[in-house]
């Protein structure tokens, strides 16, 4: 039996650290689960939209995998591969990292080993800032040897193909070190058995982001996000079947407008359904017009301008259900996050499409969210803020 490798790019921060190793770090070989009988396991690799970069590289030097975390089986990136681009990986695309054969069974934990940076541009792990013209190198910090425990384990069965999808979330796995300017990756990485997943498409406004979510605690977990293309066609993929009863919410947060405050407002869609195999339509969805404001301010770690990741929660009362809206490129000191002044717009799902969208005039949700300020250490903060009437200042100060 085979194993493939896939790779996608996602847009998660969680602090999961354990996946990504510099190659002078690497596992050995060896290790397999305990039939004898062998199949093959082919891994790719996706991303989720990513906020405030042009351009995330990452160049993997080989992938690990293991049945107890003691034991690794090295599974070689094909040649010619070479860098890769994160923010080309989007609505649905994926790249094959390479496949190898595995002893059949069950496996629990899977490592990205990334080859190690050079002396001089061009990185093999690096960024482009939005705007920029040249990349900063990203360094991946040392001391994560436990490995990365997969979300569910991964089953190899006897004389076939299993296919396991890496969904890398760039815009949270990147922190900036505190007040040295260096960019650090701490990868946020969901693992997924293609054979129990499904996908979800539809149209919507051209570069809107849209993200699969789904709600647990403390806060909703974005299971899957992309960008609408240049014609307004996504797909989120691939979404476990099984995840909190086989469906999740669709959260579309068009654009930021380029200048001035006309936008357009959030559009959610409860309840859609995720089918293993198979692709769920949401058809097209209209994006109203919106008043769009800031919150802006100042991060401080212990007093002095300090890197942070900044998050936008909006909760729906009429549902009790909370969604992530927006998420700021990591900022040190100053941030800003464009926000609808008016409500969401909801709708549930329905196969009769198209499905009907309504705003929400609820008082307590109207322009109202919760931001949270969360550093490289982890230490966290999160302020209510109200830009129904304009735009609001929030300052944040974060101490260990």
């Amino acid at each position: 039996m085979k194993i493939q490798i896939v790779v996608k790019r996602l847009l998660l921060w969680a602090g999961l650290t354990g996946l990504l190793f510099l190659a002078s770090c690497g596992g050995g070989g060896g290790g397999a689960a305990s039939d004898t009988a062998t199949g093959t396991l082919s891994v790719s690799l996706t991303d989720s939209p990513a906020c405030g970069y042009d351009h995330v590289y990452v160049t993997v030097d080989h992938v690990e995998i293991s049945s107890d975390g003691t034991k690794w089986t090295t599974i070689p990136v094909s040649t010619g591969i070479g860098r890769i681009d994160l923010l080309n990986l989007t609505n649905g695309a994926m790249l094959t990292l390479g496949q190898a054969p595995l002893a059949a069974g069950t496996y629990q934990q899977v490592r990205l080993v990334l080859s190690a940076n050079g002396s001089t541009a061009p990185w093999a792990n690096s960024l482009v800032l939005t705007g920029a013209t040249t990349e900063a190198a990203l360094t991946t910090p040392s001391g994560q040897q436990s490995g990365y425990k997969i979300l569910g384990p991964i089953t190899v069965k006897p004389g076939t193909l299993a296919d396991l999808v890496l969904d890398f979330n760039a815009c949270k796995s990147i922190v900036v070190a505190g007040a040295s300017g260096k960019y650090l990756l701490k990868p946020v990485v969901t693992a997924i058995a293609t054979v129990v997943s499904g996908s979800i498409s539809g149209t919507t406004m051209p570069g809107s982001q849209i993200y699969a979510e789904q709600q647990s605690s403390p806060g909703p977990v974005i299971v899957t996000g992309t960008v609408a293309d240049t014609n307004g066609s996504f797909t989120l993929s691939p979404i476990l079947q099984s995840s909190s009863g086989g469906t999740v919410d669709v959260v579309i947060v068009p654009p930021a407008p380029k200048s001035g405050t006309a936008g357009f407002a959030t559009d959610i869609v409860r309840d859609v359904p995720v089918t293993a195999g198979a692709t769920t339509s949401i058809g097209a969805l209209t994006t109203p017009a919106s008043t769009i404001n800031t919150a802006s301010g100042t991060v401080t770690v212990s007093g002095t301008p300090g890197a942070a990741i900044l998050v936008a929660h909006q909760t729906v009362s009429s549902t009790s259900r909370t969604y992530e809206i927006g998420t700021s490129a990591t900022v040190s000191g100053p941030y800003s996050i464009f926000l609808a002044a008016t409500g969401p717009w909801l709708g549930a799902y329905s196969a009769a499409l198209p499905i009907t969208l309504t705003q929400d005039t609820a008082v307590a949700d109207v322009g109202k969210y919760s931001i949270t300020a969360t550093d490289a250490a982890g230490i966290s903060s999160s302020q209510s803020v109200d830009v129904s009437a304009g735009s609001k200042s929030v300052d944040f100060s974060l101490s260990p």
